[in-house]
């Protein structure tokens, strides 16, 4: 079967392979000169979060989020986010751009600035969604930052690939059936980007202060895991017990959005003890498993642009899959945007395998196995000695990457003939090098040796290798139409979020509860 899918795809020709379309959502702190979480708020230069198309804010006020506009080339995307890069390190003043997944120096809960959007409805939900999170998982948990990926094919590729499957349903619902296909394929291969992109196995003291761990020292201010890949997504990192009792079902659209609009709609005792309200402040959404979709830690998500005010879950049922996000990667410290190009390449090769491989449903044994070799390899990956579950065996990490990389060169080759270059076969060969020897040379094996080469801990490392990527990126100076172009944006932006404040009617807890309705 799965020949016979790949062999269907080699009936594709060069003229008939428009290529991938790809952004890029990249998080980072702001931090003050000593690597303290910044206390300030959001630079008015970089406009509204609630409303600029290119930066905004996550979780928390100090932690930016850059947002590409869909490319149809990785130089293209990347070009883009080194351009806000580069609008955003020239409007920072003295603080710093932090580099790293794990966060700088923090100083518990209260350290850790909850974002703000404004008094519009939606800004206000904004904030009270964060508030929820707050008081269900603390803060400094969402001190983390990563990056996420966003592909998607074009319909000219799904008209021709519908056509070569035979199938005759409506394109949104073929669309929607093939992306569930590759997601399951993804579940399946997740731990291979854990070990290959994974870049945070070392954090600041400050951050499992008072906290039970099983981490090594590094130094008086460093814990390190020994063979860990990333920390961030293992279990100091993104985790909640609610959610552990979920069973959100990857199988296919309806199952994925049916279990999850019952996680938002099932009360949970810990959260119905808290309450909503804290005197007459909202401290949460509801009191269900999860306040709204985005709640749900995964690490793929499909995905489909929302209208104004509309859920994902509706947007989903609606339109159908738009795109897939891919939402494990740890930050790319050593790059001056967090993403590197060979990673991005292989992200498409390694995605469009994934739906050209034959993709059976998930049972619940096969969905077990699926997640211990992911947590596996974020907690242990670099120990050589590892065995992940592979058609019923245990095969030894670098053994069983190896061979999925090799399955990958005949997809590359013919990518690459059609592209009448070396992308794909150059990416693969990248992570092809980052397993040959003794001594890995993946990115949570790179930053440890860089930490000890140095003689510091995590905190200063990272500042220091973040101050140089200031300072690169400050010496690119915009193009004048670009930068009027981004000062255009955040103006924009802050009349707009003033337009919705002046335009809202409803009191607050009125809106929230015909949001709850809806």
């Amino acid at each position: 079967m799965a020949e016979s899918r790949h062999s269907l795809f080699h009936q594709f020709a060069a003229s008939d392979w428009d290529g991938f379309l790809k952004g890029v959502e990249k998080e980072g702190l702001r931090v003050d000169a000593n690597g303290f979480i910044a206390q300030t708020p959001h630079p008015e230069a970089l406009g509204s979060a609630l409303t600029h198309p290119r930066i905004t804010t996550d979780y928390s006020e100090a932690l930016l989020e850059l947002i590409t506009p869909v490319f149809s080339s990785t130089e293209a995307m990347l070009a883009s986010l080194r351009d806000t890069h580069r609008f955003v390190q020239q409007n920072l003043g003295d603080e710093v751009f932090w580099s790293a997944s794990m966060p700088c120096e923090i100083d518990g809960d209260q350290s850790i600035p909850i974002a703000e959007y404004g008094r519009s409805n939606i800004g206000q939900l904004k904030h009270v969604y964060r508030q929820g999170l707050a008081v269900r998982y603390g803060r400094i948990m969402q001190s983390i930052a990563g990056a996420h990926y966003n592909l998607s094919l074009p319909d000219s590729f799904w008209r021709k690939w519908q056509q070569l499957t035979g199938n005759q349903d409506a394109l949104k619902d073929f669309k929607s059936d093939q992306y569930f296909w590759l997601i399951r394929n993804f579940r399946r291969r997740s731990w291979l980007l854990m070990l290959l992109f994974g870049a945070s196995p070392a954090l600041d003291a400050s951050f499992v202060a008072g906290v039970k761990h099983d981490l090594s020292r590094f130094d008086e201010r460093t814990w390190y895991g020994k063979h860990a890949t990333s920390l961030r997504m293992g279990d100091l990192g993104y985790h909640n017990n609610a959610q552990a009792s979920l069973n959100i079902c990857f199988n296919e659209l309806d199952t994925y959005t049916r279990t999850l609009d019952q996680a938002i709609h099932t009360n949970w005792p810990a959260y119905e003890a808290i309450g909503t309200r804290r005197n007459d402040e909202f401290i949460q959404i509801n009191t269900s498993v999860l306040q709204i979709e985005n709640e749900y830690y995964s690490a793929v998500r499909p995905k489909r642009t929302t209208e104004r005010a509309e859920k994902p879950i509706q947007a989903l049922d609606a339109r159908g899959v738009e795109y897939i996000e891919v939402r494990c990667l740890d930050l790319d410290p050593f790059s001056p945007v967090g993403v590197n190009r060979a990673q991005i390449d292989f992200l498409d090769l390694f995605l469009l395998d994934c739906l050209l491989t034959d993709s059976p449903r998930i049972g619940d044994d096969e969905c077990q196995r699926l997640d211990d070799n992911y947590k596996d390899v974020v907690a242990s990956g670099r120990w050589q000695e590892l065995g992940v579950c592979q058609g019923g065996q245990r095969v030894p990490v670098g053994d069983a990457a190896r061979e999925l990389l090799d399955r990958l060169q005949p997809l590359a080759d013919l990518l690459d003939s059609w592209g009448k270059d070396e992308t794909y076969r150059s990416a693969l060969a990248a992570q092809r090098e980052k397993l040959q020897g003794q001594e890995w040379s993946v990115p949570s094996a790179r930053v440890l040796a860089s930490m000890e080469a140095s003689g510091l801990g995590h905190r200063d490392w990272v500042l220091a290798l973040s101050r140089q990527h200031q300072e690169t990126l400050r010496s690119e100076p915009l193009a004048p139409d670009v930068l009027a172009d981004y000062q255009r944006m955040s103006r924009e932006s802050l009349a707009e979020q003033d337009a919705q404040e002046q335009s809202d009617k409803l009191p607050f807890a009125t809106f929230l509860e015909e949001y709850l309705r809806s």
